[in-house]
């Protein structure tokens, strides 16, 4: 009995040892998994993003996108800066002497980024592109507008052509039955206008830029694809019979004193509140001008059913074809420190449903395959129509060519609106310049 009593002492004390040392045991593994590290938040980051769309629509429209992006990426903090064309183009100059450009920015492609890239200011997204298939949504004619040396900086939101949007109504009430078709039409047209008392054509000439629609297209019209390429290679220059031409027939135009009072000061907000108001019947401008007569008319709808659309007339004896056009688009292009999410956001806003949200506003012209559904707009079915027919394609001077000579170009076109350089002057600083700048 008594070694049956240390026996079982013996089992007593040993079952709660094992009882204690599986409670240690169990304590120690919840305390492990308490403190196990949790799944961290992703770090916090900035993108900084510059567009110069100003319209109320555009803007809202742009900021419910980086509302949507942030929302589905807490960490991610979207920080926009809204400037008007001239504003932005000065103070991204400033940016880019002291090496900090934004993440995200407006580009239209061509010259100018170039020169971004050859000085190391942009992110190389060649890589994102072809990953995922992100590339093959793009039309590559206009992707190929953000490329420099088979390497790609940015991507397309729009792409179209200029051309006149007109005021039905100014030009029924002058006695035009129909939009003219070539130049000498055109100008016989703006004698109807006038004497009817309505201002022709209104123009921001204080941008310089408008300007230099008329003197590309002439250009354009009179030498076709050839004036061009000569010019650009070395091969002739921009002092050729068809740019002396070109600027002899902005005299011509200018002669008949066709447009607004103050245009030479004005800008192209008060050529689009011209237009949009219904005080001049013809503007020169680009695709996304119906938005900007919207946005400044007195009502906000601008000319609703009265305004219309052509293009440019051709030049009696001209060699350029007439479907040649003069357009270009706009982009976004990525700064050299943008972070990895500043790429995602741009792969974002460049979804179908982002283009058609775009369309649908008429703030862009679709690039995006599959989002050409989203423009109701006839008149910006028919500019689509235009720059698909296009069988050469002139991009703006200013875009096309180094900034310098962009600049030299624009501002002896308005110089030749001013009346203060001949045709032969204007031409040869352009040449000037060029010779200079294109290597």
């Amino acid at each position: 009995m008594r070694e049956l009593r240390e026996f079982r002492k013996i089992m007593v004390f040993t079952v709660l040892v094992t009882f204690m040392v599986s409670m240690l045991f169990i304590g120690t593994s919840c305390k492990q998994k308490a403190v196990a590290p949790q799944t961290t938040a992703a770090k916090p980051v900035t993108i900084t993003w510059w567009h110069i769309q100003t319209a109320d629509a555009e803007k809202a429209l742009w900021q419910s996108l980086a509302d949507e992006y942030m929302a589905a990426h807490p960490n991610v903090t979207i920080e926009i800066t809204v400037l008007a064309n001239e504003n932005f183009k000065t103070k991204l100059t400033t940016v880019m002497q002291s090496n900090t450009p934004p993440d995200i920015f407006q580009s239209w492609g061509g010259g100018e980024m170039n020169e971004y890239a050859k000085a190391g200011l942009l992110k190389d997204i060649t890589a994102n592109l072809d990953s995922g298939g992100w590339r093959d949504t793009f039309s590559p004619g206009a992707l190929g507008a953000y490329s420099f040396e088979g390497r790609n900086y940015g991507v397309p939101r729009d792409m179209g052509m200029v051309g006149f949007w007109y005021n039905k109504e100014l030009f029924t009430k002058a006695g035009i039955d129909n939009p003219p078709t070539t130049w000498t039409e055109l100008l016989k047209d703006v004698k109807m206008l006038k004497n009817a008392g309505i201002t022709p054509i209104a123009v921001g000439e204080g941008d310089k830029w408008p300007g230099a629609f008329w003197w590309e297209y002439l250009a354009t019209r009179i030498g076709g694809q050839a004036a061009f390429d000569a010019a650009y290679s070395r091969k002739g220059a921009f002092t050729d019979a068809p740019f002396v031409e070109a600027g002899n027939k902005i005299k011509e135009l200018v002669a008949l004193k066709p447009f607004q009072n103050g245009f030479l000061g004005a800008t192209q907000n008060d050529d689009a509140a011209s237009m949009g108001n219904g005080k001049s019947a013809m503007d020169l401008m680009g695709q996304w001008a119906p938005g900007t007569y919207n946005d400044s008319s007195a009502d906000k709808k601008g000319l609703g059913d009265k305004l219309g659309w052509f293009p440019f007339p051709t030049v009696e004896g001209g060699a350029g074809n007439p479907t040649d056009a003069l357009g270009g688009g706009n982009g976004f292009i990525v700064g050299k420190n943008a972070p990895p999410e500043a790429v995602d956001f741009l792969k974002y806003i460049s979804s179908v449903d982002s283009q058609i949200a775009q369309a649908k506003i008429n703030l862009s012209v679709p690039v995006v395959k599959g989002a050409e559904g989203g423009l109701t707009d006839p008149l910006l079915k028919i500019v689509q129509q235009g720059t698909a027919a296009a069988k050469y394609f002139q991009l703006y001077y200013d875009q096309a060519m180094p900034p310098a000579v962009g600049s030299v170009v624009n501002d002896s076109v308005q110089g030749l609106f001013a009346g203060t350089l001949t045709p032969e002057k204007a031409a040869q600083q352009i040449e000037n310049s060029a010779a200079k700048e294109i290597k």
